[in-house]
């Protein structure tokens, strides 16, 4: 089985397909533009292009390393991201990249069949700490989702005034991927085999998609 999983994932890597995908200099100049000339915005390029030549998963990571460079980690004294890198930078190159990653799959009747999130592993501090940044929070913090049978042009929740915890509609880590299976069309019911031959569900019982996302 794992020689040929790695049989195909070298097939895949080594076709000329892939290798054509990867060659951004293919994209018009006023594209590539469009996503922003950096890396997050190319990687988002790269992924639509990597999605029109068949490829079924995609992820962007926005950033190599957290350290000595502008990054998501604002915790605000060297080695990280001050707040107003990310306002100025960070925040700005986002916004482009993922609102012409969205816009691009639209134009080009890609984003029903395609689903795009946004995901993190925790939200920021609602306060600023001494050092004139933001620690991690895991209290509370969003993501978003467009694509894939999602109805687009909604909020579903709410935190308190200041991000600290939810107030309204709260969602828990397991029903965001439930949310991404259905968008898959799986079925969350289903069983996949699991240590000793036991069977392991796809997701915990009783756990179910937002349904708010796909009404």
């Amino acid at each position: 089985m794992l020689d040929r999983n790695f049989e195909a994932a070298y097939r895949l890597m080594n076709s000329p397909q892939a290798r054509l995908a990867f060659d951004l200099a293919q994209e018009p100049t006023s594209v590539r533009e469009r996503y922003g000339m950096n890396r997050f915005g190319q990687c988002c390029l790269l992924s639509r292009r990597l999605i029109e030549a068949g490829v079924r998963f995609v992820t962007v990571n926005t950033f190599l390393t957290v350290f000595d460079e502008i990054t998501w980690d604002i915790h605000g004294s060297k080695p990280f991201t001050t707040i107003d890198g990310m306002k100025n930078i960070v925040a700005p190159m986002y916004d482009q990249g993922y609102s012409a990653l969205i816009g691009d799959l639209h134009e080009r009747g890609m984003l029903d069949d395609t689903l795009v999130c946004t995901l993190a592993e925790f939200g920021r501090t609602p306060k600023v700490n001494p050092a004139g940044g933001r620690d991690h929070w895991p209290q509370c913090f969003s993501t978003t989702f467009a694509g894939g049978g999602v109805q687009g042009g909604r909020a579903i929740g709410a935190s308190d005034p200041i991000g600290a915890v939810p107030a309204d509609r709260p969602t828990q880590p397991g029903e965001i991927i439930a949310s991404v299976f259905h968008s898959l069309g799986l079925d969350l019911h289903a069983e996949i085999p699991g240590p000793g031959g036991r069977p392991f569900p796809l997701v915990d019982f009783g756990v179910r998609e937002v349904k708010e996302l796909f009404a």
